[in-house]
């Protein structure tokens, strides 16, 4: 016999935008509601998004949350019986907690305190949080329900409280980013957590990109086997519903009806693609996650910056075309403007493919030739460069004319610039700083370029919208005659395994070479890693989709003297 329906909000909110993130709870309740739900579940911090960082430093910050927080406690009373789970940031005894309030008609029936605060990774909760040993039971229908959030499930302490409390259902809001292992690492800890308490478990994610993190939702429950019932949909907002009995046992809802339009005349403008989802499929392929999260990311960063454009140099090659196939994707044609730069070393066939693809996609295309730009400044430096040899210096004034021409059409059009470097050229400082770098997102920053060339194969599955010589030709920078990346680095398929065991792996030297990788090879790309920290503390940011990214989750200082 079905006690209670409890609903599942993955839900994509924008840190610091209070008021826009409460009325897609609001939405999400609308439509939790009127499906007959007793309980709503919305991700960790939803009210703040994630990750707030130090605005939580803020006071105002904090004051204007616990307006919200109260507005939106208000908001949710003419859903009557409906228990709302809100997660916000929340003063209590003078510290900052981690917090999850059951809203309830007008009222706050309870709240709980975040246990397990992580301090690794992309994570920094305890500079902010302070942690409570504290379980969180409620009784719905004759249903016991504690609260776990995110971190807390992750070991045993918290959800032995909760059980021993008397749980009979784990209720756990996330916001936990998207990697490339995170989706069976969650389900194994899940899992973990229901042998270990013998409660059924409902997980709901935060979904949407934010920074360098992009959150993929697929949130679920388990049942108290620990069998999946309910699994949403990756990389994008939903609602689900799962029913209880009163032993709190989770069932899959068997009717799927849709919510969507209004519900009791009030539109889900918050909260647009709300739909009834029960045991949706993982994207199944690796480049297809990655291709999901990388579009989601450009998205997000795209409008929730307030950019209505981008644009991007066109080159001819991988990168770029990965890139604007990637924004194509996740903006449409109309918000893409592409430039090719051609100068005096570039291939008449890349000059080609960048027009046909340019032209298979429908983009905004236009050419700028720079050769007599670097001409001019080869010219004024000349004399203080009398008597040395050309060197990478030429090579890099071409670079940084693209840069210039690209920002000053943003500047000029409000377009935002996205760079087209990847996780391989980050890695060695093969890329200009103020060049190829300058601009606003980096959207291959995490993507290694041996991914690279898998993913375009994979968006041409169906549609070839990448000429193939595009991805057959070896790849150059054309800052120089005959010039291929690999004049001077090893293969790609060597250097992406070297930084993903050093890098994402953090392996030893020694391990690298034990396995049998040339001494040279090894000791090459460590040094360029190392060499490299001032560039790439100086890159934009662009999306995560590794264990181990550039950016938050790397923090080396630009003068080292350690060698290995």
């Amino acid at each position: 016999m079905v006690a209670v329906r409890i609903g599942i909000a993955q839900i994509n909110a924008c840190v610091g935008d209070l008021k826009a993130n409460a009325a897609s709870v609001v939405s999400a309740a609308q439509a939790a509601y009127a499906a007959g739900a007793s309980a709503l579940l919305t991700p960790e911090l939803i009210l703040s998004g994630y990750p707030p960082e130090d605005l939580l430093l803020r006071p105002a910050f904090i004051a204007q949350v616990q307006a919200v927080a109260a507005d939106l406690t208000q908001a949710l009373a003419q859903f009557s019986g409906l228990h709302v789970v809100v997660g916000h940031p929340v003063m209590d005894g003078g510290v900052l907690r981690n917090a999850a309030s059951v809203l309830l008609d007008g009222k706050v029936l309870d709240t709980y305190f975040k246990r397990e605060l992580p301090n690794y990774s992309v994570f920094d909760e305890q500079r902010h949080f302070v942690s409570v040993n504290r379980p969180l039971v409620f009784e719905l229908k004759g249903v016991r329900f504690g609260i776990n959030i995110c971190e807390d499930i992750w070991f045993e302490q918290a959800p032995a409280a909760a059980a021993a409390a008397g749980a009979q259902v784990l209720l756990v809001p996330n916001a936990s980013p998207f990697n490339l292992a995170k989706q069976s690492k969650r389900f194994e800890i899940a899992q973990q957590a229901v042998r270990q308490t013998g409660c059924s478990l409902i997980y709901a994610n935060l979904v949407g990109g934010q920074d360098e993190l992009v959150f993929d939702g697929a949130s679920f429950a388990l049942d108290k086997k620990g069998q999946l019932i309910t699994r949403m949909a990756d990389f994008t907002q939903a609602l689900a519903f799962v029913d209880v009995n009163e032993l709190g046992e989770v069932f899959a809802v068997s009717d799927t009806t849709e919510v969507g339009g209004s519900v009791r005349g009030a539109k889900l403008s918050h909260l647009p693609s709300v739909a009834n989802v029960h045991l949706q499929p993982e994207i199944g392929t690796l480049e297809a996650q990655v291709w999901e999260a990388l579009k989601l990311g450009v998205k997000d960063y795209v409008s929730k910056s307030g950019f209505k454009s981008i644009i991007l140099g066109l080159s001819g090659g991988i990168d770029s075309a990965v890139v604007m196939a990637v924004a194509v994707d996740a903006l449409g044609a109309d918000k893409v403007h592409a430039v090719m730069m051609p100068s005096r070393y570039t291939a008449d066939i890349s000059q080609i493919d960048a027009q046909e693809m340019a032209k298979r996609l429908g983009v905004k295309y236009d050419v700028i030739t720079i050769s007599a730009l670097a001409a001019s400044f080869e010219q004024s430096l000349a004399p203080l460069l009398e008597g040395r040899a050309a060197d990478t210096t030429e090579e890099n004034i071409q670079a940084r004319v693209r840069g210039t021409l690209l920002m000053a059409l943003s500047n000029k059009f409000g377009h935002l610039v996205l760079t087209t470097g990847n996780k391989s050229e980050l890695s060695t400082g093969y890329c200009t700083l103020y060049g190829d770098m300058a601009g606003g997102f980096a959207v291959l920053k995490d993507v290694a370029k041996t991914l690279v060339y898998r993913l375009a194969r994979w968006r041409n599955r169906e549609t070839e919208v990448i000429p193939d010589r595009i991805i057959t030709r070896p790849p150059s920078a054309e800052l120089r005659p005959d010039q291929t990346d690999q004049d001077s680095l090893p293969p790609y398929e060597v250097i992406d395994a070297i930084i993903e065991r050093y890098v994402e792996g953090n392996e030893p030297i020694q391990n690298m070479i034990d396995d049998g990788f040339k001494v040279e090879d090894v000791n090459q790309i460590v040094r360029l890693i190392r060499i490299n920290e001032y560039k790439r503390r100086q890159s934009p940011p662009g999306p995560r989709i590794t264990g181990r990214a550039f950016g938050r989750d790397w923090r080396y200082p630009l003068v080292n003297g350690f060698r290995e």
